[in-house]
């Protein structure tokens, strides 16, 4: 029994900790988080494009490679 009210101290402090240290943080401004965001955003339709291609390239040439009846 002891060891609940130890245990239950030590998330109270944790989170006491956690709160302290979220408030150390600098969080970006609006601006910073829409570029952000953009370039994020561009970044995964590049890369989804890139392997989209890609794909579809190898397709053909497996296609090539082994011949289906």
């Amino acid at each position: 029994m002891g060891d609940e009210k130890q245990n239950s101290g030590g998330v109270k402090e944790f989170f006491d900790e956690v709160g302290a240290e979220m408030k150390k943080c600098t969080w970006p401004g609006r601006e910073e988080l829409i570029e952000s965001t953009f370039v994020v955003i561009v970044s995964l339709l590049l890369i989804s494009l890139f392997v989209g291609i890609s794909d579809k390239i190898l397709v053909e040439i497996l296609r090539l490679l082994i011949p289906t009846g």
